[in-house]
Formats: structure tokens, C-alpha cells, sequence
């Protein structure tokens, strides 16, 4: 789990220093990702299914975050 938290503080460092956007993007998807793994290890540990339920929500909703804003810096448009 330390090393979990650490990943994350990496990953929202970069987040708010990041010199670019689409580096910026890519600190939001591993900190989803982050996030996930830290989920993961606590549902393990406390021995808990909806931990497990809420690591497949924030996936689902990471990957289609990460598709819309990767969307929007290419054509600065959301909807088609």
C-alpha cells in the first residue's frame, strides 16, 4: 500500500507540473490506475467484494475520461 500511495503522489505531481497537456492526460490515467491498484489491495486485505466493485467503476469511468479529454485536445470538440 506505500508504494501504492507513493505512485500516486508521483502521478499527481506530474499532474500539476506536468509541462504539456497529453502529459498531464497520461498523469490522470495512471493515477486512475493508481487508484485502482490501492482498491484492489484493500478489498485483499479487508476481505471485502465492493471494493473490488468500485475499483471496475472508476476503470470504466477513467477509460472513457481518458478517451474524451485525449478527444478534445485533438479536435476541440467533445461531441461529433
Amino acid at each position: 500500500m506505500f508504494m501504492v500511495a507513493a505512485a500516486m503522489l508521483f502521478s499527481l505531481y506530474r499532474l500539476l507540473a506536468g509541462p504539456s497537456v497529453p502529459d498531464r492526460i497520461l498523469a490522470l490515467d495512471t493515477l486512475y490506475i493508481n487508484t485502482i491498484a490501492a482498491l484492489m489491495l484493500f478489498g485483499m486485505q479487508l476481505h471485502s467484494t465492493i471494493y473490488f466493485e468500485a475499483a471496475l467503476v472508476i476503470a470504466m469511468l477513467g477509460f472513457v475520461g481518458t478517451v474524451m479529454l485525449s478527444k478534445y485536445v485533438l479536435r476541440r470538440d467533445i461531441v461529433e
